[in-house]
């Protein structure tokens, strides 16, 4: 396998894996693990009969689990692909049939409300919980857009508590080393914090523009010379860059919501210092300050293009 240069495939082959969210970021953890031939064999949780079917007709899965506790019976791995509103809810209702040397991990958005919720659900189990959150995604959902290939490359951020034990946090580490990710270690509030400056905070402004550029205009205030309606108003002549920065609002509003939810806070202050840099550089306009508007672009231009060279 092409694994990052530091990464080390895991020597412990998991007998039994539980993804409880079969989507595509439980779905790529399977194809990935099923990949390194890690995985013996994957029992599936989901809400949606539709989706459960396609996935073990897509071979993403080896069984539909019948309830938890048939799921959740000799189980090695418990991976919580689910949005993260839903967490505290699956781990009350997992926690009676865990059994004592099971891991639980999950690919939350946000690690703080996680690990509450594992506190208060999952107290005699926290020696074998490690949180984690992959950042690596699409737009697509579901079993069908789950891709081997997903994390390879791509950060996966370990949030351990000071209950877990290090063997969990290593098994964790290793199972994600050997889907191609590079793994990192960090405290639940600086992840939390970080997170909502490159992640959460691009899918607010994602989101907002689009509703923004699509409802400003009605249909009969952009009327062609020949007065006929314009489809779509404005969105009609927007191009390949418009369609990038806004790739990001084709995803799941179920999730996005509870993700920004969950980090209101920090989200919060990050909205609050952007809105004061585009206060900045609206009085730039109004200003006609060529220079000084020159300058941001510029600092920006520099700042991504740092960025592209340390990731590449």
């Amino acid at each position: 396998m092409n694994l990052p240069k530091d990464a080390k495939v895991a020597n412990i082959v998991i007998n039994k894996l539980v993804i409880v969210g079969v989507g595509l970021i439980g779905g790529s953890f399977a194809l990935a693990l099923r990949k390194a031939h890690l995985a013996k064999h994957i029992a599936g949780v989901g809400r949606s009969r539709q989706n459960m079917h396609r996935a073990l007709k897509l071979g993403v899965i080896d069984e539909i689990a019948g309830d938890l506790p048939s799921a959740l019976k000799d189980a090695d791995i418990v991976f919580l692909a689910i949005p993260v509103g839903q967490t505290g809810e699956i781990m009350a209702q997992i926690s009676p049939h865990l059994e004592p040397g099971t891991i639980v991990t999950d690919a939350g958005s946000t690690k703080r409300d996680v690990i509450a919720a594992a506190r208060t659900h999952l107290a005699e189990h926290l020696e074998n919980f490690v949180p984690g959150h992959p950042v690596a995604g699409a737009e697509q959902s579901g079993a069908g857009a789950a891709n081997a290939d997903l994390f390879r490359g791509k950060n996966v951020v370990l949030t351990p508590l000071e209950e877990t034990s290090s063997e969990a946090k290593k098994r964790v580490t290793e199972l994600w080393q050997a889907c191609g990710a590079r793994v990192s270690l960090m405290g639940a509030p600086q992840h939390d914090k970080v997170l909502a400056s490159v992640s959460h905070l691009p899918h607010v402004l994602a989101f907002t523009l689009m509703n923004h550029i699509s409802t400003e205009h009605r249909p009969e205030d952009l009327l062609p010379p020949d007065n006929l309606p314009l489809p779509n108003g404005p969105l009609r002549f927007a191009g390949t860059g418009f369609r990038d920065f806004t790739r990001i609002a084709g995803s799941s509003p179920e999730m996005w919501r509870d993700i920004c939810l969950a980090n209101r806070e920090a989200l919060s202050r990050q909205i609050d210092a952007f809105q004061r840099e585009l206060a900045d550089v609206r009085e730039m306009l109004v200003r006609e300050d060529a220079e000084a508007l020159e300058k941001v672009f510029a600092n920006a231009r520099e700042a991504r293009r740092q960025w592209l060279k340390s990731i590449t």
